[in-house]
């Protein structure tokens, strides 16, 4: 009888002070180490004077880029007009391509023109999923570059990509 007369003895946990104090350690540990990690990324980064002079770096090489847009073209480099259509697929969203042609040899406008019709019907079958990756791009980057070897009868060597905008 004595065994049945002894209750079993609950297992009591940390009570809810120590649990509460056990918290606001950890959470002062946590924003500690998030302090020291800030302070050590912003070291390493160069803080707000070398961003300062990125911004001026920039600035500057997009005069110099505007600069060198006015002035003539090497030889061989033909800088087509921007196309701008929309895509097949959603058809809200828009493309703007400023594409330059690298031909062997001098270049010649009536074949650039028609390059630049050919690349503009072939951006309007462009689905937008096509080009959602950096691989889709490569494959856009690659077909635009065919399309105009093919057109061109071989003269067109390459497509300089200037400016590729999705809007």
């Amino acid at each position: 009888m004595a065994l049945l007369e002894q209750q079993p003895q609950e297992k009591k946990g940390p009570s809810l002070v120590v649990q509460l104090a056990m918290l606001l350690v950890m959470s002062a540990l946590a924003a500690g180490a998030a302090w020291f990690a800030g302070g050590y990324l912003q070291s390493r980064s160069g803080g707000p004077e070398e961003a300062a002079a990125a911004a001026t770096e920039t600035t500057t090489a997009e005069h110099a880029m505007e600069e060198d847009a006015a002035a003539p073209t090497q030889p061989g480099i033909f800088m087509m007009e921007p196309i701008t259509t929309n895509l097949a697929e959603p058809s809200e969203i828009w493309v703007r391509a400023e594409l330059s042609l690298v031909f062997e040899g001098e270049p010649d406008p009536v074949v650039a023109a028609a390059i630049h019709q050919d690349l503009f019907a072939y951006l309007r079958t462009v689905k937008l999923r096509q080009v959602e990756t950096a691989s889709g791009l490569q494959h856009l980057r690659s077909d635009l570059a065919e399309r105009a070897s093919i057109r061109s009868e071989g003269a067109v060597k390459q497509i300089l990509f200037r400016a590729l905008l999705f809007e």
